[in-house]
């Protein structure tokens, strides 16, 4: 049977290069790491270490079997820490930062699976802007974020895209009615636009397009939210601008029209941005492994 603490003090007299800094490392005497240095040899039939003016040195047998030695204890420190970790999380919150619409349309389902694998710790979502989320996570008033892309921060670790957005531009039948046929974006300039506030990525997203194509879209009203855009345009108030993977239902029960432009809107994403330089926690890379399971990242 393996003694894996046989294999610990052979390690350690190897690292140190001395029975007796190995002792003081082990907290255990030099006749106890000298004992178990001879069962050891004992065991596999040959002698590992020899005794030199300088101190122990490894037999080329000992050199051969170090490297796996120095794995397989790795390993278990690792399923040491693992299994404290998992221990500590019973008190744990993962305070998540997200948007109303993103939360409804992408994250939800995630929490909810979440929730019920670690139902013992407690969540906190706060439902922000890119920019104030952002503001969360290097403040450390939140330990993760799903934001609108384009984002560039060197303290941050972005993860991206966790989902890809197709921007489209939307209308009922209350508004007007348009063909079929791709219309110029320039001319979407004459009507009235619903667009989400200048401080989203989003609308920053729609204007740095528009204005490299010598293109300047006006909003009619500007909104807080996706899903008020979307309300909006229901009630026939303009022409409204959101991610067509938020309206597919729409779409598909003629609520909502979709204006196909030239050029069509490039493709956005959304990220998951965490802390840089701070090792993600069990639960943080447990939520980001489910969200791995189904999207490619």
């Amino acid at each position: 049977m393996v003694n894996l603490e046989l294999y610990r003090v052979f390690y350690t007299v190897a690292k140190c290069g001395s029975l007796t800094k190995a002792a003081e490392s082990l907290y255990i005497s030099q006749p106890a790491v000298s004992q178990s240095i001879k069962q050891l040899e004992s065991q596999l039939g040959g002698k590992l270490f020899l005794r030199t003016p300088k101190g122990m040195t490894l037999t080329e047998e000992g050199r051969a079997i170090l490297e796996n030695v120095k794995n397989a204890i790795g390993l278990f420190i690792d399923a040491e820490n693992k299994f404290s970790e998992v221990l500590g999380i019973a008190a744990s919150t993962l305070k998540i930062g997200a948007s109303d619409t993103l939360c409804k349309h992408f994250l939800l389902k995630y929490i909810e699976r979440f929730h019920i694998n670690y139902p013992q710790i407690n969540l906190e979502v706060y439902n922000r802007t890119t920019p104030q989320i952002i503001g969360l996570i290097k403040n450390k008033m939140a330990d993760i974020g799903f934001v609108n892309l384009p984002v560039t921060d060197d303290a941050l670790n972005i993860i991206e895209p966790c989902m890809h957005l197709n921007d489209i531009f939307i209308y009922s039948s209350k508004f007007m009615p348009f063909t079929d046929e791709v219309l110029p974006l320039k001319k979407l300039e004459n009507y009235p636009l619903l667009l989400l506030e200048h401080s989203s990525n989003t609308r920053k997203s729609l204007i740095d397009f528009t204005a490299n194509l010598g293109i300047k879209l006006n909003a009619e009203i500007e909104l807080g939210s996706i899903d008020l855009v979307i309300d909006f345009a229901k009630s026939g108030l303009g022409i409204g601008c959101v991610p067509k993977e938020y309206v597919l239902n729409e779409l598909n029960s003629k609520e909502l029209f979709e204006i196909k432009t030239l050029p069509a809107l490039p493709v956005r994403g959304i990220g998951i941005v965490t802390l840089k330089n701070a090792e993600p926690s069990f639960i943080i890379k447990q939520l980001i492994d489910d969200i791995r399971k189904d999207i490619a990242i």
